[in-house]
């Protein structure tokens, strides 16, 4: 059998240019043989047209205790970096009947018509979040995403699950830490125990106090078969939501403010109605995908794809991030930020049966937190140059660690 790129790629833990190491695996193939934390051996997706595919084929599995060959035969230990993303026991690790039963019970709060519904809060958040915002010194360097893009979806997602304002920092720790690909083993396999403990303490409160909130209909809701869900599940279900819910909106709303202070032209065309917003909410999700590199597949047979083949058992992750920059799909200017595109299809929601419920909700957020802050600060500005912008050290996300702007006069 055929097999191997020409090379192997070892992922940069630090995420220190997500977009260089995109070019990278691209320069290997629509598939590239990459190396994980540990030594590890995997494979990443990075062509466009090649990540739609493989989310559609059922030859790619999501469940490690079945499908993932080193890790049953303990060959991957819990001391495994990315060991969070494999024991986590929610939609995103099941497939088939297992899948379908836990999507569909919260797929009914994240619909459309639910998002929106939700505007009103998300504006309320808003408001408030700029306000404290408008408390600073014109001239003062702020961390936008710690005081602004983080804490919206954050609130908007612990309010939606009914998660106690004293219990949320630690909640929402075990999720921060999940996605650093710098930890150390020590550091991975203490924050599995203490992120499951939190969300087990999470349900146990909300068993002792329902209230009306998703995680109280989550512990009370009945499956087809008359069942309801085990503490795994629900630890897992709220490791999904609470996570996704929050860093990777997080990342779309700093992506999208750096984008468009660094091409004001673009921004003028926003800012005068010639171009919509929900125009720059989605070229930014094309050019800067939220997630960079999504864990895990594995495949349940030996899979020849793309001129490699790929073993059965082996560990693959979606290269959202390159894809969104294809030249194939994109053409040559696909790394270039244009909200006047007329084709910005990207797939950084994912395809498929997987395809994220939370979408409609980040969509939602982006497009109030965004209007929002650049009416309120109409000489926003970055603090120092785009390339000094330290980034969030992981090559699983794309995003930042903090994002220091000066704010301006509030209008």
């Amino acid at each position: 059998m055929t097999t191997v790129s020409p090379a192997v790629v070892v992922l940069d833990p630090t995420g220190r240019d997500v977009h260089a190491e995109g070019d990278r695996l691209r320069a290997q193939g629509s598939i590239a043989q990459v190396e994980l934390p540990g030594g590890v051996r995997g494979w990443s997706v990075v062509g466009f047209d090649m990540v739609r595919q493989v989310l559609n084929d059922n030859r790619f599995a999501k469940d490690a205790h079945k499908h993932w060959t080193a890790f049953i035969d303990g060959k991957i230990g819990d001391d495994f970096p990315l060991i969070g993303w494999v024991l986590m026991d929610n939609m995103t690790t099941a497939d088939g009947a297992d899948h379908a039963r836990l999507r569909k019970l919260t797929a009914a709060a994240f619909t459309m018509r639910r998002s929106e519904a939700m505007r009103p809060q998300i504006e309320q958040i808003t408001t408030e979040l700029l306000a404290d915002l408008s408390t600073a010194a014109p001239d003062e360097i702020v961390d936008l995403k710690g005081r602004y893009a983080y804490p919206l979806p954050t609130r908007v997602i612990c309010d939606l699950f009914g998660v106690p304002e004293d219990m949320r920092r630690e909640v929402m720790r075990g999720g921060e830490v999940n996605v650093d690909t710098t930890i150390s083993h020590e550091e991975a396999v203490a924050n599995v125990e203490q992120w499951h403990q939190a969300m087990n303490d999470l349900v146990e409160t909300k068993r002792q106090h329902p209230a009306d909130d998703l995680l109280s209909m989550l512990i009370k809701t009945k499956t087809e078969d008359g069942s309801v869900l085990n503490d795994s599940e629900l630890a897992g279900t709220l490791h999904l939501m609470l996570g996704a819910g929050s860093e990777t909106t997080t990342n779309l709303i700093s992506k999208a403010v750096v984008m468009l202070l660094t091409h004001p032209d673009q921004l003028a065309l926003v800012l005068s109605g010639e171009v919509a917003w929900k125009d720059v909410v989605e070229e930014t999700l094309r050019v800067q995908s939220p997630i960079a590199q999504l864990p895990f597949r594995f495949t349940t047979e030996d899979v020849e794809i793309a001129g490699v083949t790929i073993p059965k058992g082996d560990p693959v992750l979606m290269g959202f991030a390159s894809a969104g920059r294809d030249p194939e799909r994109h053409g040559a200017q696909a790394d270039q930020f244009d909200i006047t595109r007329s084709d910005k299809e990207h797939l950084s929601f994912g395809y498929g049966v997987h395809h994220c419920l939370g979408a409609p909700l980040a969509r939602l957020e982006a497009a109030v937190a965004l209007p929002a802050l650049f009416a309120r600060f109409p000489d926003l500005a970055l603090a120092v140059p785009a390339g000094e912008i330290p980034p969030q050290s992981t090559f699983l996300l794309n995003g930042f660690d903090t994002l220091p702007v000066v704010l301006g006069r509030p209008a």
